[in-house]
């Protein structure tokens, strides 16, 4: 028989404070939403700054981070939504006929075309000097997702004051503003994310389908 492991043993996550996470071993991450870049439609030169601005920005880091890109199937269901009630409300009957063909025509179109959303983060690492441990490196901070969140964590040190929480903090975002002008450069724009919309994007990694119904119960 297999027995389910409690979800407190498999997420990492000791705490969101201040829109920070605080490991269970005592570290720390920023984690910031990151604009899109049509790299396709750029002329060779432009494609060719970019990469360099890039390049540049990646030399200057002396700290490993993280890119994570979440793909999720287009969602229609609200918007299809404000059709149907746009439709309830319609007094014209062929307009009516209209929202309604044009409804079916979204619909049919996203389920042919299997349309995706995309979301890219930044997850930006700072382990305290008296938390980490001789094995922690910068190429073993990040190993993606699981690997921040759901791997094994490392021998758990004292609680954190607040005072050295603010400590952490202040040199955390010193990595995170850094990381922010060096992506402006390349034509990315990042913003970090706030605690609701760290418990909103953890809910939706690990509740998937639930997400799709609506905001979690925290959130609404």
């Amino acid at each position: 028989m297999v027995t389910a492991l409690p979800s407190q043993n498999i997420l990492q996550i000791e705490e969101i404070r201040d829109g920070v996470l605080i490991l269970k071993d005592k570290s720390l991450r920023a984690v910031m939403m990151a604009s899109s870049l049509n790299f396709a439609l750029k002329s060779a030169d432009e494609q060719t700054a970019v990469i360099m601005q890039y390049q540049n920005f990646l030399n200057s880091l002396d700290f490993s981070i993280q890119f994570f890109i979440q793909s999720r199937r287009l969602n229609i269901e609200p918007y299809l939504e404000t059709l149907k009630n746009a439709e309830a409300k319609q007094t014209n009957e062929l307009l009516k006929i209209q929202i309604a063909e044009y409804m079916e025509f979204v619909r049919t179109f996203v389920r042919a075309a299997n349309i995706v959303s995309k979301n890219f983060y930044i997850v930006v690492p700072f382990t305290p000097s008296i938390f980490a441990t001789p094995q922690e490196g910068a190429a073993s901070i990040l190993k993606g997702i699981s690997g921040i969140f759901l791997g094994k964590s490392i021998q758990k040190g004292a609680g954190l004051t607040r005072e050295k929480f603010e400590e952490y903090k202040n040199q955390l975002w010193q990595r995170a503003d850094s990381v922010i002008q060096g992506l402006v450069r390349s034509g990315v724009r990042a913003v970090p994310l706030n605690t609701e919309e760290l418990i909103e994007l953890f809910y939706g990694l690990y509740n998937p389908g639930e997400l799709e119904k609506g905001k979690p119960p925290a959130l609404q």
